[in-house]
């Protein structure tokens, strides 16, 4: 993503911050255009995001881009899902932000992810009590004032909540 010809870029290290006074950091991510988080661990990302004051620092960035890819788009959902748990946070839970209302399957049959078929992503989705997208490499989802948008030139597939998940919410 680096060689989109972007003016300028920056390295945000999530687990150095808490340990930088915030009068040095907030200032430059409140002025940055687009923030571009990469893959990894949705819920490591998660809990360092929150340790850092970054996760509350983003509802005050009006104008702010956020691109999350992978996990870097998993951690703005509300859970991740059992199959997702790598890493896990004090809580031990599969939250994460939930700065949207749905949760997100990537990678769908993705030839290096044998384990993320469709079919896995519906079995998945059926513990997920919300929306739930199940999307490929060629698939984004655009959020704009509350308004999802998916934009895709692959598969992707929507899953809405069974009313036993919505019971047990």
């Amino acid at each position: 993503m680096c060689e989109l010809g972007w003016k300028s870029l920056g390295v945000l290290e999530l687990t150095a911050l808490p340990t930088i006074d915030e009068q040095r950091w907030v200032p430059l991510v409140q002025e940055t255009d687009v923030l571009l988080v990469s893959g990894g661990d949705a819920l490591y990302l998660c809990h360092w995001m929150r340790q850092s004051g970054l996760a509350d620092l983003l509802p005050l960035l009006d104008g702010t881009v956020w691109v999350g890819l992978s996990a870097g788009s998993m951690v703005m959902t509300p859970r991740i899902g059992e199959d997702f748990v790598g890493w896990k946070p004090p809580t031990g839970a599969d939250r994460t932000l939930g700065l949207v209302d749905f949760s997100i399957f990537p990678h769908v049959d993705h030839e290096d992810l044998p384990e993320n078929t469709m079919a896995d992503a519906k079995r998945w989705a059926a513990g997920i009590p919300g929306l739930a997208y199940a999307i490929d490499d060629q698939t984004a989802i655009k959020v704009t004032d509350g308004t999802v948008e998916v934009i895709s030139e692959g598969h992707w597939k929507l899953f809405t909540p069974s009313p036993e998940a919505i019971e047990s919410r």
